[in-house]
């Protein structure tokens, strides 16, 4: 397989553990979106929707959407399971994931940041106030989540799941940001909890190939 990301990516991140947990090799083909690679012609005839990540199957099919390639992952190769066996719990899951892919995610990433800058002539200091915002407002959410939920290692359970593929990439941007993880205690603790596994530190962007530090 083949897996055309960024390192600093979030989503690019996400496939990175999933195919860690799953001890899947791949070829990581670098997509370099600050340079706007990803917006030339070679990666358009890759990807139409010119994002990372993009998975290419050894069969030469292409997969795009991180979440969608982490599911297609897990249902072609089930062990270990992202997803919890039940239904009730694959919700749960999801839910926390999404929490993160949909409602956080999409107000901060690069192409959101570059347009405030750029397009509406917003300061830099007022950009990474409405990043650290948003991102914070979304960690509180995610936080009252946990809380429901009994006791675990990871955001749900013992082992990793999808919900952990997303929280990981979403703290290690916050971070460069200095958003405040105060009170944010089962949050942390689960992403302390992966970053203690070797899948994850594998697929962190210091690790990768294209990383600048």
């Amino acid at each position: 397989m083949k897996l055309y990301n960024y390192f600093r990516s979030s989503s690019s991140f996400r496939v990175r553990i999933a195919l860690q947990l799953k001890g899947l090799g791949y070829d990581y083909l670098p997509v370099h979106l600050v340079k706007g690679e990803h917006r030339k012609d070679a990666y358009a005839a890759v990807s139409p929707s010119l994002l990372v990540p993009t998975l290419e199957l050894d069969t030469g099919e292409r997969l795009g959407q991180s979440m969608a390639i982490i599911e297609y992952l897990d249902e072609t190769h089930p062990e270990p399971p992202l997803l919890p066996r039940d239904a009730l719990g694959r919700a749960r899951v999801r839910a926390l994931a999404q929490l993160i892919s949909c409602e956080i995610h999409p107000l901060n990433n690069l192409r959101v940041l570059k347009y405030l800058v750029h397009e509406l002539k917003v300061e830099d200091e007022a950009k990474n106030n409405w990043y650290r915002h948003w991102v914070r407002e979304g960690l509180e959410a995610f936080e009252r989540e946990l809380a429901q939920l009994p006791p675990s290692t990871y955001c749900y359970g013992e082992t990793p799941t999808l919900a952990d593929c997303c929280l990981v990439p979403q703290i290690f941007n916050a971070k460069r940001f200095n958003t405040s993880f105060d009170g944010l205690s089962r949050t942390m603790a689960a992403f302390d909890a992966c970053m203690a596994h070797p899948a994850f530190q594998k697929a962190q962007p210091s690790s990768c190939p294209d990383n600048e530090a």
